[in-house]
């Protein structure tokens, strides 16, 4: 994934599309006391919603800041492991907040980046400088690495190696041999996770994390929720109002998830996304003149598939110990379809492939799954993982459900479809069973929750934004008419002063109000 913390940010939720693990392990127990103890928490009602039906609260830990890098001061959150026991075993959280830098403070603004498996803690040190002076001022920034985590008690799954060797598999497999090793990857990935894991694999749930954010919410003081969460964070905010509507302050979901969506319908949606970025993508490479990827979109997008279609045969060298496969390519030109500021190094990265080049599109790779100069992995694509086969059914359980699907993400995106649809089989052999399903979220008796939806986003298209806002009792939509992946504090004067006067003032925009 793209490195600093504008980059985390952006591409934190990639997760969505291509869920695969990393990261080291944290309390090693087996596969089968995992399998053994996991079953529906008492946090989901039999349909997968969420439900606040009496569970025990337990007192809220308090949390111990001492001050830490630039400004912040940092702490440990104890919760629960299982929220239906709040006096059985603990976790820890990793909470950081830089203090409002000026008077009338209203209080905390949590934030979460997405993923599922972004850091808050990353974020909040994003946000401390990029969000609006004005928003600054008023709030606390609190960022918090969710349940599984980073810095919090963390999922763990493969090694550095073993992840290298997950990500060159071959993820449109055209034969059977290659269809099996897709299938034993991804089993072999799930039983690293709960051998790493432990018990705290069937425990990282949204619906977990959102019971999470409540007790960090009344730790910090606060006696309403005031939040921006941005792609999966939509999720996680629309599920904390849906079990607490009673403590929504003011919610902004930027980039949104429509949770009413099946995995198979949300990735097909989300291959039709990312191809009408690289659509888009080129018509600005052709608009600038002189595009050495071809005079029109169409001869674009024709040189780009030849490309994955022939390392799909050829790999190119990377850097020396990796090759760049189709696999390590498409990953390489999804990452920067996130941020329009990085289409420049997907062209520069595209024409060094065309030239026998590989690794700018390796690298590219690596930001994806942010993997450092030094071969190591941080945790973001194991917790990835784990949060999404808890939230709901996979999108495909056997080869059989992959080729019957095949032809609607081809139809939708010609050039990624069919990495999706093998992409659904991660959850296939998941070692936990799902304790969530999708079904819409309303959060009746929430005051005006801010949904914010970009006309041109890839990984979270426009249609979630108006779905979610649809959904929601008391949902407003704010729309961006632009590129890239969420819109707030990435150069929109409009949009962010909207969001700033929605959470300093209450401020709900006027009925298809649009950005530009």
């Amino acid at each position: 994934m793209m490195r600093g913390s504008r980059a985390r940010v952006v591409a934190a939720a990639v997760g969505l599309l291509l869920v695969a693990g990393c990261g080291s392990g944290s309390s090693a127990k087996s596969p089968d006391r995992v399998a053994d103890t996991a079953k529906p928490p008492a946090t989901v009602d039999s349909d997968g919603k969420a439900t606040d039906k009496a569970l025990p609260t337990g007192a809220v830990e308090p949390i111990g800041w001492t001050a830490c890098t630039g400004g912040f001061q940092c702490g440990t959150l104890q919760v629960p492991l299982d929220h239906a026991k709040p006096d059985g075993p603990k976790i820890k959280l990793a909470v950081m907040k830089k203090p409002a830098t000026g008077p009338n403070r209203i209080g905390s603004l949590v934030l979460n980046p997405g993923g599922p498996g972004g850091s808050g803690l990353d974020f909040a040190q994003y946000a401390a400088v990029r969000y609006p002076a004005d928003l600054r001022k008023r709030f606390d920034i609190v960022g918090f690495d969710p349940r599984g985590v980073g810095r919090s008690t963390a999922i763990g799954c493969l090694t550095d190696s073993a992840m290298d060797t997950f990500t060159q598999l071959d993820a449109t497999p055209d034969t059977p041999d290659e269809e099996q090793a897709w299938l034993d990857g991804a089993g072999a990935y799930g039983r690293a996770c709960a051998s790493k894991s432990g018990d705290l694999l069937g425990h990282v749930s949204t619906v977990d994390a959102a019971r999470d954010m409540d007790l960090l919410r009344a730790a910090l003081g606060d006696a309403k929720l005031y939040y921006v969460g941005a792609s999966y964070g939509t999720f996680l905010g629309a599920t904390y109002a849906e079990l607490y509507p009673s403590r929504v302050g003011r919610l902004v979901l930027d980039g949104a998830m429509d949770p009413s969506q099946s995995a198979a319908a949300a990735n097909k949606v989300q291959g039709g996304g990312f191809e009408t970025a690289l659509a888009a993508f080129l018509d600005n490479c052709v608009g600038g003149g002189s595009c050495s990827l071809g005079a029109t979109r169409e001869a674009g997008l024709a040189k780009i598939r030849g490309l994955l279609e022939q390392l799909d045969a050829r790999p190119l060298p990377g850097d020396g110990t990796r090759k760049v496969t189709e696999s390590i390519a498409t990953t390489g030109i999804l990452s920067p379809l996130y941020s329009k500021d990085q289409w420049p190094d997907l062209r520069q990265a595209l024409e060094a492939a065309l030239r026998g080049d590989g690794q700018p599109l390796l690298e590219l790779n690596d930001q994806y799954y942010e993997r450092g100069p030094d071969g190591k992995y941080n945790n973001l694509m194991a917790a990835n993982a784990a949060v999404n086969c808890l939230d709901a059914p996979p999108a495909a359980t056997s080869r059989e459900d992959v080729e019957r699907e095949l032809p609607g993400y081809l139809a939708d995106s010609p050039t990624f479809g069919r990495n999706l649809a093998w992409a659904g089989l991660t959850c296939a052999s998941w070692p936990i069973p799902p304790t969530g399903r999708p079904h819409p979220i309303k959060a009746e008796g929430a005051p005006p929750i801010l949904v914010v939806g970009t006309t041109r986003d890839p990984a979270t298209p426009y249609a979630w934004a108006q779905s979610l806002a649809g959904q929601l009792a008391s949902g407003a939509l704010l729309t961006y008419d632009g590129d890239g992946h969420t819109a707030f504090g990435r150069g929109s004067d409009c949009v962010d002063r909207t969001v700033v006067d929605y959470l300093t003032q209450g401020t709900v925009p006027t009925k298809g109000k649009t950005c530009r």
